[in-house]
């Protein structure tokens, strides 16, 4: 959990796959392009979201990750998404990345820091998902997606007077599953809120943008992500802040 003193701005970024990386990053564009700069803010990252904290953090646009090409899947073979993730972020390190992860053999969730991972590596631990890639090793430990636990962890989010969620996979997404999401996600938020009595100011897919992605199959497409980024862009855009 979180120890430090509180900053203006932090972020919790959760789980969506590659629509999950184009929205994340599209939400992060707009906000910026309205004077919130989360660049060197705390964030904390799960799957898709460990990729948004990432690139925000070493200023890697959206065009560069989209320029990456997309692994088969299933993929067993190791460290492929470690390999994808490093021709983009190198080997550099940020302490103001965290990410969650699933600590292996008992899916424990685990908060990790760019401070004592290769970022590379990490994106690769939060974004290992089950049976479509191989878990992550960092150590001695192996990792799993963090969204198998939570798909955003908003409580385990830096503490600050201004918190920027980002939920691709709530607000409108697949039915069922996205209110499942987000009941999980309100809980957390105000399990945030009591503790740090912060404001939250939250992003998640209105029904215009949940349209992109209507199959889990969906959130792997390239062509949908990059539609995502732009729909990201325009909630951030004309959200109330």
């Amino acid at each position: 959990m979180p120890s430090a003193p509180y900053v203006p701005f932090s972020g919790v970024f959760g789980g969506g796959g590659l629509f999950g990386i184009g929205y994340g990053m599209g939400v992060v564009d707009g906000l910026h392009a309205r004077g919130i700069d989360l660049t060197n803010s705390p964030m904390l990252g799960t799957s898709a979201g460990s990729w948004v904290a990432t690139a925000t953090a070493l200023g890697v646009p959206f065009s560069a990750l989209a320029a990456l090409p997309v692994p088969r899947f299933p993929n067993p073979k190791s460290g492929v998404l470690a390999a994808s993730a490093e021709k983009v972020f190198g080997k550099s390190n940020s302490a103001l990345v965290h990410v969650v992860a699933c600590q292996l053999p008992h899916l424990r969730r685990t908060e990790l820091s760019g401070a004592d991972y290769s970022l590379s590596s990490l994106v690769a631990a939060s974004s290992a998902v089950p049976g479509l890639l191989a878990p992550q090793k960092l150590g001695a430990r192996f990792y799993i997606d963090g969204g198998v636990r939570s798909g955003v962890s908003v409580d385990w989010a830096h503490p600050s007077e201004t918190l920027i969620v980002i939920a691709p996979l709530a607000g409108a997404m697949f039915g069922p599953f996205g209110s499942f999401v987000e009941r999980k996600m309100r809980r957390e938020m105000k399990e945030w809120q009591e503790k740090y009595s912060g404001r939250i100011l939250l992003f998640a897919p209105k029904e215009s943008t949940s349209h992109i992605a209507t199959r889990p199959q969906h959130l792997f497409d390239k062509e949908k992500a990059l539609a995502a980024y732009e729909h990201g862009l325009n909630e951030a855009t004309n959200a109330v802040l």
